[in-house]
């Protein structure tokens, strides 16, 4: 009977401090600063009908950068892109878990073809996302972007890096 008591009162204890607010020394609730975008390079989208569209990028190509991705923020401009670089060409899926953004998806190939276009991916939907067919590359911009420049499957890119 002791163990159980002790096993309530421990794990009482332990929801009261995962549900406690982060607080300073003097018990002031912290804000955290919001997540921002940085540019990292720029980004050129090359249409079938000879258009260039031009956007500043971020990188997403470390293990924990291409697992959160774009998660947690609270804007992005219109110009601004998050590309995911992976390691390998394979199907890749995404969701939209703790994201708050409304964003368009760019599936590419190793060959920097956009394969697969998923528009109006909606924030904070855990729905699998999933590339179709295998690519190196995935383009997160805010959602409208394909319709809006009229990009479609075939158009490529390239970047650079600052």
């Amino acid at each position: 009977m002791k163990v159980y008591k002790f096993l309530y009162i421990l794990s009482f204890l332990c929801i009261f401090y995962s549900c406690k607010e982060e607080s300073n020394s003097e018990g002031e609730s912290l804000d955290q600063a919001p997540i921002t975008f940085t540019k990292e390079g720029e980004l050129k989208i090359f249409k079938n009908d000879s258009t260039i569209i031009d956007l500043d990028v971020e990188f997403a190509e470390t293990e924990y950068e291409t697992s959160t991705g774009l998660m947690y923020r609270e804007s992005m401009e219109g110009n601004q892109a998050m590309l995911f670089i992976f390691n390998d060409e394979r199907p890749h899926n995404f969701y939209m878990k703790n994201t708050y953004i409304p964003l368009d998806l760019f599936f590419i190939t190793k060959e920097k073809s956009i394969a697969t276009i998923i528009e109006n991916a909606m924030p904070l939907d855990e729905s699998n996302l999933p590339s179709q067919v295998p690519v190196t590359y995935v383009l997160e911009t805010n959602a409208g972007f394909a319709k809006l420049h009229t990009i479609t499957e075939g158009d490529s890119i390239s970047w650079t890096r600052n």
